[in-house]
């Protein structure tokens, strides 16, 4: 193992700076016992960790704070489950920067672990995880937060181990783990090359009774598939405000998407996007998320409500709603599943009509729930139900909870957040396939009756 001594941490360690950075790190269980510790400096005793662990996880004191100060140390952490990760440090470092190296240490000992973390993986893997912190962090400083880097020279189980007196194979994980793209090996070869680009977005919408809007908000994030081979610089364009032309304006009727928030992956180059608004990168070999967004301005809802509600005597109402589909007639929604509430004091709910899809009174859910397995673009469908109501002591009036819904819609985005190009560029000028895919599903979606 190259943690044991051979590796790059035995080959590189970084001198004791006058930066600051972490001091040591901790996995600690519920009941506040120290699993795992590991000291980058000798500056945080063991007696000052036990504070912490006694009086802020043991005694589940202020947990939902990630940055606590005791007696001049600063313990930054994060709950995972059953285990919390710890970073303690009496200098003042970034504290963004540290969560997200507690963050990639999850994404790692998930990947090393089946997708799984948690007490038991952590007892059951001390020696794997000590090789691990060791390059992960060297002197408090994150090194490699790659996965896929760690896993050729850290392997676990049967995995094949790389040969350790092969130089050349050496100097390729050195240059990967060292250099400015840590996330990519070179010599990749595929047979067949791809590349996916996926647009999900989370589609937020609350409405008044009055159908007026109260909330419209997306939240998108762009997974990309790639399978590529050798080195190639991609570049991917959206149809944002910012760089949509006059001429372009005069010849669609798109005038483009204005981004609140984003987020990109690390392979993604800020300082071209900030120039030209292209997101240009060296993508990693397999499936990563490229970025993640949010949009405020002109959302289009894909479907329009229209809730009724009427009273029929004492114990008895009448339920209607009337669903429109707003997007293209050559799109159709799947999964579209409707929760009509009705009052807690319900003893049954018969459905009299409905146009599409099947209705029923759910008693666990308290609820019709109107389910359509394909709802096309353009068509309207209504459903009428009727509630029978049990005598209650208290005549309480009903506050009524809004309808909710869930659905995907492919080929759509609520934002208006399209795809303009995608360039693949590699030294060998091989002509990949392009796929690109949209999809809208529901998030918050609400309508008050």
């Amino acid at each position: 193992f190259f943690g044991s001594g051979g590796g790059p941490s035995a080959q590189r360690r970084l001198r004791a700076g006058r930066g600051s950075m972490i001091s040591s790190i901790l996995l600690i269980n519920l009941k506040g016992e120290i699993l795992i510790w590991r000291a980058y400096k000798d500056n945080v005793s063991r007696a000052e960790w036990q504070v912490f662990c006694n009086r802020v996880v043991a005694a589940k004191e202020s947990r939902d704070k990630p940055v606590q100060s005791i007696n001049g140390v600063h313990f930054i952490h994060t709950m995972q489950g059953d285990v919390v990760l710890v970073a303690a440090t009496k200098d003042n470092i970034n504290v963004i920067l540290t969560l997200k190296v507690l963050y990639k240490m999850v994404d790692i000992f998930k990947a090393y672990f089946g997708g799984s973390f948690d007490e038991s993986q952590v007892r059951r893997n001390f020696v794997l995880i000590y090789e691990l912190l060791d390059e992960i962090l060297d002197y408090g400083y994150p090194q490699i937060l790659e996965a896929d880097v760690l896993k050729k020279y850290i392997t676990q189980g049967n995995s094949k181990s790389i040969d350790l007196n092969d130089q050349e194979t050496l100097k390729k994980i050195t240059v990967q783990a060292t250099g400015v793209c840590s996330w990519r090996a070179e010599g990749i070869k595929h047979r067949k090359n791809e590349v996916h680009i996926d647009v999900v977005e989370n589609v937020n919408i609350l409405m008044s009774a009055k159908r007026e809007s109260l909330r419209a908000d997306v939240a998108g994030q762009i997974l990309v598939k790639c399978q590529l081979s050798g080195m190639p610089e991609c570049k991917f364009g959206m149809n944002d405000k910012l760089v949509m032309s006059s001429a372009d304006k005069t010849r669609s009727t798109d005038k483009g998407i204005a981004l609140d928030d984003y987020r990109f992956h690390q392979c993604v180059r800020l300082s071209k996007f900030d120039v030209d608004r292209e997101i240009t990168f060296i993508p990693p070999d397999g499936v990563f998320e490229l970025m993640t967004y949010r949009i405020t301005e002109n959302i289009e809802s894909p479907f329009k409500l229209l809730p009724n509600v009427k009273m029929l005597g004492r114990n008895k109402l009448e339920l209607s709603l009337q669903v429109t589909a707003m997007y293209d007639k050559n799109i159709t929604a799947t999964n579209v599943q409707i929760d009509i509430p009705c009052p807690k004091n319900t003893a049954r709910g018969i459905v009299h009509k409905i146009d599409h899809g099947r209705a029923r009174f759910e008693p666990s859910k308290g609820a019709i729930v109107w389910r359509i397995r394909r709802f096309p673009g353009r068509h309207e469908y209504t459903v009428l139900a009727e509630v029978e109501l049990a005598s209650t002591v208290t005549d309480k009036q009903w506050v009524k909870p809004p309808i909710t819904m869930s659905f995907d819609v492919p080929q759509f985005t609520a934002s208006g957040l399209r795809v303009r190009f995608l360039k693949v560029q590699e030294k060998s000028n091989y002509k990949p396939v392009k796929w690109i895919r949209y999809l809208t599903k529901a998030g918050s979606y609400q309508h008050r009756i």
